[in-house]
Parts: C-alpha cells; sequence; structure tokens
C-alpha cells in the first residue's frame, strides 16, 4: 500500500476507520523525485501538501544576491510545504528543493478541504499539526532573538540529530542565519569544550 506509512503517521495522532483510510489512499498522490530536484519554485503556486515518505528536503528562500536562507528541513514522516501559498493560492516566494532521492505522497488543496468535510476527524488531526507547527515556529522565532549562535546550533543538535548527517554544514549555518565560517568556528570551540 503506497500510503502505509502516511496512515501509520495518521493512526498514531487519531485511529483511522477503514473507510478513512481507503480515502486517504485515494487521494494521496505518490511521487518519486530525485536529489536536487524542485517541487515548488519562486512564482509557481503552492499546489500539494507534501508529506515525506522517504528522503530529505529543504525549504528555502534566496535573497536578491542568491544566498540561501534555509528555513525548513523535512525528512521521513514529516510534513512540507507553503502554506500560505497553499492556503491562499498565491505565488510562493519560495523554493522546496530534495536533498536525496526521495518519495513523497501529496494531496491537493481541494482533495484536503475534501478530507476536511468528509472525514471531519481530519480537521482534529490538520489543526494538531497546524498547532505543532506554530509552536515550533514560534520557539524559532525566540530563539533568533533571544539565543546566540552556538546556542542555537547546540539546540538544532538536540532536536534534529537525525538531520546532522544528511545535510551540510552551509545549509544548518543557513537555517541558524550565521556564515558556514562562523558555524566551523562554534563547531571547534564545543569539540575543544
Amino acid at each position: 500500500m503506497k500510503t502505509k506509512a502516511l496512515i501509520d503517521y495518521f493512526d498514531k495522532l487519531l485511529p483511522l476507520s477503514e473507510e478513512e483510510k481507503s480515502f486517504v489512499e485515494e487521494v494521496f498522490e505518490e511521487r518519486k523525485v530525485k536529489r536536487r530536484q524542485f517541487i515548488l519554485r519562486e512564482g509557481d503556486i503552492c499546489r500539494h501538501n507534501t508529506f515525506v515518505v522517504e528522503g530529505c528536503f529543504k525549504m528555502y528562500m534566496p535573497d536578491p544576491n542568491g544566498k540561501e536562507h534555509n528555513l525548513q528541513f523535512a525528512i521521513e514522516n514529516w510534513w512540507i510545504g507553503d502554506i500560505g501559498s497553499f492556503h491562499s493560492e498565491i505565488p510562493s516566494k519560495l523554493y522546496i528543493e530534495a536533498l536525496e532521492n526521495s518519495v513523497i505522497l501529496q494531496i491537493s488543496r481541494e482533495d484536503q478541504l475534501k478530507l476536511f468535510v468528509d472525514y471531519p476527524k481530519f480537521n482534529r488531526i490538520f489543526r494538531v499539526l497546524a498547532e505543532n507547527a506554530m509552536l515550533s515556529l514560534q520557539n524559532r522565532i525566540l530563539q533568533i532573538i533571544s539565543s546566540t549562535a552556538e546556542e542555537r546550533y547546540v539546540d538544532f543538535l538536540r532536536r534534529y540529530p537525525q538531520l546532522f548527517n544528511r545535510i551540510s554544514n552551509v545549509q544548518i549555518a543557513s537555517y541558524l542565519g550565521v556564515t558556514p565560517e562562523f558555524l566551523s568556528t562554534i563547531r571547534k570551540k564545543l569539540v575543544k569544550s
């Protein structure tokens, strides 16, 4: 079953009926994505909410000089998408790129709305997902304005140990808002202590 990982994921949040599982199977489309392939580019409208079955993605925005500013990473059992573009159907300012060969499950906005109407349990599931995402974003903003770069790096390692060997130091530095050189200095300092 192509959606087994997703159904297992939903079942952990709120057990699904056979009918609900069948509908998930029907509305989520599987895609294989190659490393360095984009599932969203600036100017596109984000047409799908994406669940990562296998692989790793980054979501970023380039500045006018072409420097990437990473906003999010996503690996197995994580969601990724430009929520503003997805819900408002406006062009995105973001890129979502595969960092590894990946397998994803995607649902369109229309099918997600149908999921909410026909199976209200998914309203609750996606509300919890949205609340968790909002909490994570709030914590990240607070950390950016109140923590040192070293504290942000240590927290990143603590929160996301499964990402450490899958993304480059350049990408981690971008996510933390520091230069790769400064991140290297932080890492050397931590090794010595």
